[in-house]
């Protein structure tokens, strides 16, 4: 599937440089590997020791507070939608961001539509895996569609009751 980076030219397309590991297959020595969380808690310590970068794979109903304590040592974790109804996965992502701190790469994978595109980068994606027709193009203009923002987030954008508190104390209302 196409993997998008926030930032790219519209349409660009990357490389996903990341090797899935099956659950059962053999953890290399080096590079950067990607392992579904089932496969972290049970080789947590043949990953820790190994070289190169660890990511790490949810499934929209495992529970991200369990990777608190490691968090900081992924430098990817993948979030899936398994249908775009399912938003299970923003949750995780605010979780994530805000509450536990993760500074890596957010991947937003499954049902990913160009409509959610928005809404996922408010709540700390900044990568995706869709093959929508036009997804590069919207993810390229998605950061201008909305001037102002109402609930706070992880994009580091101030929701519109901090404008009119910053409008306000710099221009008295008589």
């Amino acid at each position: 599937m196409p993997l998008f980076r926030e930032g790219g030219p519209a349409g660009l397309v990357v490389d996903d440089p990341w090797l899935r590991l099956a659950d059962d297959a053999a953890v290399p020595a080096d590079g950067m590997v990607l392992v579904s969380f089932g496969r972290w808690r049970a080789a947590r310590a043949a990953l820790l020791a190994r070289r190169g970068p660890v990511g790490v794979a949810l499934a929209n109903t495992d529970p991200v507070e369990a990777l608190g304590p490691d968090v900081s040592r992924f430098d990817l974790v993948v979030l899936h939608f398994p249908k775009f109804s399912d938003g299970r996965a923003y949750s995780q992502a605010r979780l994530l961001r805000g509450r536990l701190g993760y500074q890596g790469e957010l991947r937003a994978t499954g049902g990913v539509l160009q409509d959610q595109i928005p809404f996922m980068l408010r709540c700390g994606f900044d990568s995706f895996e869709s093959d929508q027709k036009g997804f590069g193009e919207a993810l390229a203009k998605a950061r201008t569609l909305f001037s102002v923002v109402y609930q706070p987030t992880e994009d580091g954008r101030a929701p519109a009751s901090v404008l009119r508190q910053r409008v306000t104390e710099v221009v008295p209302v008589r």
